[in-house]
Order: structure tokens, then sequence, then C-alpha cells
């Protein structure tokens, strides 16, 4: 049996806020569907998957790594501050210096933001055919940089052009103006993936 009131509780702290009465109803009925023995799994889009793999969590644990407290960006010295698996983003409002947090609140931020960011890479695809492993590349890819709505990379893995698209995750290695070793080290990974799924 499921003790609600301890999930509940966890993330109201998470949050920092309360729940709307059809917030509760909705994270109920999401309780109730995942006890079922016989609960469907959520559809996925022809040809496009809509969760991230064990691949590519692995990928992005790795580059990220986990910190409890919060550090500024590598490239800038400043902002964005960062705080467990590479958040930039608290609920409702971005990470600050002297943020901390524990180990199983950025495990549970990683979750949720990895779900985010693979609705978001999912949507950006719409139907176009998508393999697992391209699709942990891409969500790690947009993880890190926040751009699959507006990379050439995107537009080429959509076109079917996936040699093309490969090719592209080696532009995204700068920040703060000047080429980072670990976003070199980061793109050539994604790419590997990438490519073993093409």
């Amino acid at each position: 049996m499921i003790h609600r009131k301890a999930i509940f509780d966890k993330f109201r702290q998470i949050l920092g806020r309360g729940f709307t009465t059809a917030e509760v109803a909705q994270i109920d009925a999401a309780i109730e569907g995942a006890m079922r023995p016989d609960a469907p799994s959520e559809p996925e889009k022809p040809g496009v998957p809509t969760k991230i793999g064990p691949q590519g969590t692995a990928l992005i644990k790795q580059f990220e790594g986990c910190r409890l407290e919060a550090y500024p960006d590598p490239g800038t010295g400043d902002e964005p501050w960062t705080i467990g698996w590479g958040a930039t983003h608290l609920v409702g409002r971005k990470v600050r210096r002297g943020d901390v947090v524990t180990q199983a609140e950025a495990d549970l931020l990683l979750e949720e933001h990895l779900m985010s960011y693979a609705a978001d890479v999912a949507k950006a695809l719409r139907d176009a055919p998508t393999s697992q492993a391209q699709f942990d590349a891409l969500v790690s890819f947009h993880y890190n940089t926040g751009a699959i709505n507006r990379a050439t990379l995107t537009a080429k893995h959509k076109a079917g052009d996936f040699a093309g698209a490969a090719k592209e995750f080696g532009k995204w290695v700068n920040a703060g103006g000047r080429v980072m070793a670990g976003l070199t080290r980061r793109r050539a990974a994604e790419r590997k993936l990438y490519e073993s799924g093409s």
C-alpha cells in the first residue's frame, strides 16, 4: 500500500506550497492508475519515443554530475546557477547562490526535468521517425542547451538527414564566448549515442 500523505508532503516541501483541489485530484488519479497491475502504458507517438531511456539518463548524469549546493555556470562564473543534476530551476524560480538540496530532492528534480525536456523534444520532432538512441541524445542536448526548437540539428533530423544532424552536435561547444572542453566531450558522446541509433 502506498503512503499518499508522504508523497504529498514531499511534493509540498519541494514545491514550497500546497496543492489546489484540482492538482490533488490529478495526482490521486495518477497514483491510482499507476497502482493498477493492468494499467496501460502511456501511448507513444508513432515513430517518436516520449520518454528518455537509460542510456540518455546515464549520459546526462555522467556530464552533469550531482552537487547539492548551488554553483555558478562554468562558462560565465555566474548565472545561470545550477544545482543537483544540472538543474537551473527549482519550482517557480531560478536557482540562486546559497540554494541547497538533499540527494533525494536532487534525484526527484532530475526525474521531473527529464520528463519536461523529453516532452519538449517529442513536441519538436512531431512525427519524425526517431530511434530511442537518437531521442536520448537529443534530450541530453536539449537538457544542456535548451535549444531543441532553434537548432539546425533538429531541422536536419526531422528532414531525415541523420548524418547532417550528427555533425551539428559539434557546433554547440561554446560557453561564455569560448570553447569548453567539457562541452566538446559531451557533444561527442551525444553524437556517438545519436549515431548508434541511426
